[in-house]
């Protein structure tokens, strides 16, 4: 089975192309999706709630959408990767495809085995040193030790990806099987359109621009259809500046302590974060004042995510509590069934059978149904905001 590990916010045709690509080259095979929920690793509310994306992913190919687990979809890399890897071994995947502008799986697990080095770990503090930000430090460290070529994929975000999934692999030991795809289309974040291919962001971008019609057209239509489907009822697109006062004040009332208890922050950061939640009038404004050369955007997003959703470091599981289905067709489904007696964590495809689970996975879901109710809040209107829709929503099926 092929296992993908995405965010689909929302998805796109290079979304589809990897799927294509997956299919093309390991022909016959069911292709399972790790995916992130409410919310993504850039450090804010998805666009489209997760179900909605599990739909658009089915349509376009996908045979059983997974969620990964929110405390490793608002994480750094390393985490992000760990919890994508850890759902998918769970649900039996031999092989993991992913995106890569290297397209070099040799070379993306080289940089792998060198994060793993002892002398892997003095570059890196001889680096951070400098004052400089922990990922220019640790590209600096695999530079050092490897040569550019191999130190230089830690410089863009699919093939940083990339190293992250095989580290995750060999922590694991899951004997998992890699195939780095080339990417195609514009880079990551970049506004533009290429070749028919358009980043997740731009689409973002547009929809927040109330540009809806572009947006759609840059889709494969099965997906377009979807996304036009929770536009028109006013689910979609969900912004965390519409909750921003609110955020602010929960990051006014927070101490350093409280600062200090959320995951990555350390090294001082709490101190910045304190000072910056008192000074800020707005949310771009606390991320400015909270940066700097050591301490990176997307770093300062995630913890304000952390801290909107009232989690801390002590809120990541051990280990994988569950699968939580979002999504299946008939391939999908024949995949869980043949699972079912062989999976190592229950699998989840009705929400009230969470409440049975043990404590520490329970605890879990009760998170995800949290942030789903704050998720809900940063939607453009409060129309379908009410709490407690994740208790009531069931598996898509296509």
């Amino acid at each position: 089975m092929i296992g993908i590990i995405a965010e689909f916010d929302p998805f796109h045709r290079g979304h589809e192309y990897l799927i294509q690509q997956a299919r093309q080259r390991y022909p016959g095979q069911t292709v399972a999706v790790a995916m992130s929920g409410h919310y993504t690793q850039r450090g804010g509310p998805a666009a489209v709630e997760p179900h909605a994306r599990a739909e658009m992913a089915l349509r376009c190919g996908a045979d059983l959408v997974l969620e990964l687990p929110l405390p490793y979809a608002i994480s750094s890399a390393e985490r992000f990767g760990w919890g994508g890897v850890a759902v998918l071994a769970a649900a039996g995947v031999d092989t993991l495809c992913f995106g890569s502008e290297c397209g070099d799986s040799q070379r993306l697990e080289q940089a792998a085995v060198c994060l793993e080095r002892d002398d892997f770990r003095e570059k890196l503090q001889e680096f951070l040193a400098k004052g400089v930000s922990f990922a220019s430090a640790r590209q600096s460290a695999v530079t050092a030790l490897c040569g550019e070529e191999v130190g230089g994929v830690l410089a863009t975000p699919n093939d940083l990806l990339g190293v992250s999934y095989l580290a995750a692999i060999c922590q694991q030991n899951t004997g998992m099987q890699v195939c780095a795809i080339p990417r195609v289309g514009p880079a990551h974040n970049a506004a533009v359109t290429e070749g028919g291919f358009s980043s997740a962001s731009h689409l973002r971008r547009l929809l927040k621009e109330g540009r809806g019609k572009e947006a759609l057209a840059l889709m494969p239509p099965p997906a377009s259809a979807v996304l036009e489907r929770e536009l028109e009822q006013g689910n979609a697109p969900a912004e965390l500046s519409h909750c921003e006062r609110a955020v602010l004040y929960c990051l006014r009332r927070m101490t350093e302590a409280d600062f200090l208890a959320l995951p990555d922050c350390s090294e001082g950061l709490e101190h910045r974060l304190s000072r910056a939640a008192q000074q800020a009038n707005s949310l771009e404004g606390f991320y400015t004042l909270a940066k700097s050369r050591r301490y990176a955007h997307s770093r300062i997003r995630r913890l304000t995510l952390w801290a909107w959703l009232g989690l801390t470091q002590a809120d990541y599981p051990q280990t994988l509590p569950y699968l939580r289905v979002l999504g299946m067709n008939a391939a999908g489904q024949q995949v869980l069934h043949d699972i079912r007696k062989t999976c190592p964590v229950p699998i989840l495809t009705k929400p009230a059978a969470a409440r049975k689970l043990p404590e520490e996975a329970k605890r879990l879901f009760l998170l995800e149904t949290r942030g789903a109710d704050l998720w809900r809040l940063c939607l453009p209107t409060l129309e379908h905001a009410e709490a407690g829709q994740e208790w009531k929503t069931g598996v898509v099926r296509v």
